[in-house]
């Protein structure tokens, strides 16, 4: 049986997780959970993070409506790092784009490549 505790987590007790979209592969967004995030994440199907900001839990969608529907989590090699891929409702930033990685550096010059969602 897979333990939460068995990951590394930093000094924090926190550990990256990087959402994917599970059916087009797109990246679109990194946040941190801790042990109970991750547990809670496979016990409800609905991914939770923890806000670093807020020192709270944080279900994805639970006020904007952009849930993430856990389809996997996966574990890196040195289980410090994790991969959700998830089922995405809407926007997964909260500046409305589909991902967070909406900014591009391209000739030593940043071009935002990605408009908010309508």
């Amino acid at each position: 049986m897979f333990d939460p505790a068995s990951l590394k987590y930093d000094p924090n007790g926190l550990i990256p997780a990087i959402a994917q979209d599970a059916d087009g592969g797109e990246v679109l967004m990194m946040a941190w959970m801790n042990a109970e995030s991750v547990a809670r994440t496979l016990e409800t199907g609905r991914v939770t993070y923890w806000s670093r900001s807020r020192q709270s839990f944080w279900v994805k969608g639970e006020s904007s409506g952009h849930v993430q529907e856990l389809v996997e989590l996966r574990l890196d090699c040195d289980r410090d790092c994790l991969l959700v891929l998830v089922r995405q409702t809407g926007p997964a930033c909260h500046t409305n784009r589909r991902s967070c990685f909406y900014t591009v550096v391209r000739d030593g010059v940043e071009v935002e490549i990605m408009a908010p969602m309508a």
